[in-house]
């Protein structure tokens, strides 16, 4: 769809608390069918969940596979699609813009950890900085923070990454794995929208809850995609 990266930039404009965008993940054409079908106005493909269809460890999927997947997914439906693309694997901006726009992507992640350590935050935001550029409004960024997961799990170092990435052209940013306790902090100091994860768990925050505390759109990883595996699994046991 043309106008997909103008579709998925307004849905994350002006969105009254309470009321996140929430982006399921489909992990191949058949399941971003029925979530397309379900009502959802946009999904986001996460990488584990992919990987894990494709038959390969998180972080371990060949780039060519990835972007061959993701097109799969596009072509499947009629929304618009972002996605998961990791650390970027090792591509230059224009060509990992070039490699999205094929798949039919029209927006994505870029964490700022490789190898399970953070990047400079500086040299990372000359990246994204890069990127944008190339992408010239072609695809929206949703640039991921990793320092709950790869650093101290500072908030304010957090903030800091998010603004630096922010000012390079991301449009949205998302600290995964932050606290529930620390999204009214992020909010009020990170100027852009807010993706935050939420837990599919019985004890878990709703997201309508985490749209409450500054959520502004909700992803869910690869989770969708191990639940249904579980069921397969379910299932299967009941056919012996």
């Amino acid at each position: 769809m043309s106008d997909g990266v103008e579709v998925l930039r307004a849905l994350h404009l002006r969105r009254p608390p309470g009321e996140p965008l929430i982006l399921p993940g489909p992990w191949d054409a058949a399941s971003a069918r029925a979530l397309a079908e379900a009502g959802f106005e946009a999904l986001a493909t996460p990488s584990a969940g992919v990987a894990a269809a494709l038959g390969y460890a998180d972080g371990e999927t060949p780039a060519d596979e990835m972007f061959a997947a993701v097109a799969r997914i596009t072509r499947a439906v009629d929304v618009p699609v972002t996605a998961d693309i990791e650390d970027g694997y090792g591509l230059a901006p224009k060509e990992l813009v070039e490699r999205l726009l094929a798949a039919g992507a029209v927006g994505c992640n870029i964490e700022d950890s490789t190898g399970g350590a953070l990047k400079d935050p500086r040299e990372h935001a000359g990246y994204l900085a890069e990127f944008c550029a190339a992408a010239a409004g072609r695809i929206f960024l949703n640039a991921r923070v990793d320092t709950f997961v790869h650093g101290d799990g500072d908030p304010g170092r957090a903030v800091e990454r998010a603004a630096l990435y922010l000012a390079a052209g991301a449009e949205c940013v998302y600290p995964i794995m932050a606290p529930v306790a620390v999204l009214p902090l992020l909010r009020s100091g990170i100027e852009g929208p807010l993706n935050a994860l939420a837990l599919l768990t019985s004890d878990g925050p709703s997201p309508a809850a985490l749209g409450e505390l500054g959520a502004t759109r909700i992803t869910f990883g690869p989770q969708l995609q191990r639940r249904a595996t579980a069921a397969a699994a379910e299932l299967a046991a009941g056919l012996r």
